[in-house]
């Protein structure tokens, strides 16, 4: 059963865009951060794990030589690496880098705006952390990818890779070994395909793209080898990442899919969209076959609200968290 505790008021109401929340435990402290987004503002929960006591943090994206930017914020999300998390904000006119707890930003990146006001929107969105690297899309659909030191600001952009011609709506890793498995997910002016790609040392490999038949994909993510996709028409569609073989088509919502979450050692998968509903489901990976098993466990109704972010709290997936259009609270569930 989902128990609903104790919501997180935010500064700001939220705004409706993909995947509009971020979600980091801090277990040493027993604390998890979580962020939103609103117009040019990042709004930053820290909070107990008992939800008793929580402070806030605003961040504002930034542009050279301008006091107060008006830049609009795609995206802010919590990036693991191996040796540190960075909270990465990605706007209109560049990528901030920040310390995970907001404090310190380590990292400028400006993106090159359009020479004229007809010209295609420049964006980036999305992240990626792979071993000591961060990958990063923008709007022309080439791939950033940063080396990132331990500690301090030193950190690079080693390599763009101009693969995709359209604008990237979210990415994905899974590690396994030395090796990073990487999930592209498109825009529908590029057929909401995705790309799957192979990350060995330096080497990128582009493994499969897999037709998404012009629907867009708003949400991706990667379990124990399999593609888990949302798409605008409200469809979950779970593919084998290496060969493209779809595994299950599930009609999972009225309406477009805002977020995707799947906590990787239970094996649940969060789906969140702009019909009101939150629904969890659990994955089961059948070796006999090499498929995937789907079995729907639990609707939560948020009453007219076009939910826009969705995450678990924890890799087990015992709580959760969802934010909404034009709410200014983090609703949080607990499952028991």
């Amino acid at each position: 059963s989902i128990t609903k505790k104790r919501a997180f008021r935010s500064k700001t109401a939220h705004r409706r865009c993909d995947n509009n929340l971020g979600v980091l435990r801090i277990a040493p402290h027993r604390l998890t951060y979580f962020t939103v987004v609103h117009a040019n503002v990042v709004n930053m929960v820290s909070a107990s794990w008992d939800g008793l006591n929580y402070s806030h943090r605003e961040l504002q994206s930034k542009e050279p030589n301008v006091a107060t930017s008006t830049s609009l914020i795609m995206q802010a999300a919590f990036c693991v690496l191996p040796s540190r998390d960075l909270l990465v904000v990605t706007s209109q006119k560049g990528i901030q880098m920040y310390e995970s707890d907001g404090s310190i930003m380590v990292y400028w990146h400006a993106l090159d705006s359009p020479e004229t006001p007809t010209a295609q929107a420049v964006f980036a969105r999305g992240d990626l952390s792979g071993v000591g690297k961060l990958h990063l899309c923008v709007s022309s659909g080439a791939l950033l990818v940063f080396d990132v030191p331990n500690k301090g600001s030193n950190i690079t952009l080693s390599e763009v890779l101009e693969e995709h011609k359209e604008a990237i709506t979210d990415l994905a890793s899974e590690c396994s070994g030395s090796q990073v498995w990487m999930l592209l997910g498109q825009c529908k002016y590029d057929g909401g395909n995705l790309c799957v790609w192979k990350i060995s040392g330096e080497e990128f490999q582009l493994l499969n793209k897999i037709s998404g038949s012009d629907m867009s994909c708003s949400s991706v993510k990667l379990w124990k080898g399999a593609v888990v996709a949302g798409y605008g028409t409200g469809q979950i569609r779970i593919y084998e990442a290496v060969t493209g073989i779809l595994h299950a088509e599930i009609n999972a919502h009225a309406r477009w899919i805002y977020s995707l979450d799947i906590a990787p050692f239970s094996g649940l998968l969060l789906s969140a969209a702009e019909d009101s509903l939150v629904r969890v489901w659990h994955l089961s990976m059948t070796p006999e076959s090499n498929s995937v098993e789907v079995a729907h466990l639990h609707n939560e109704c948020v009453t007219d609200t076009q939910i826009c972010g969705a995450k678990f709290c924890d890799g087990d997936g015992h709580a959760f968290a969802v934010t909404g259009y034009d709410l200014s609270e983090i609703l949080r569930y607990t499952r028991t």
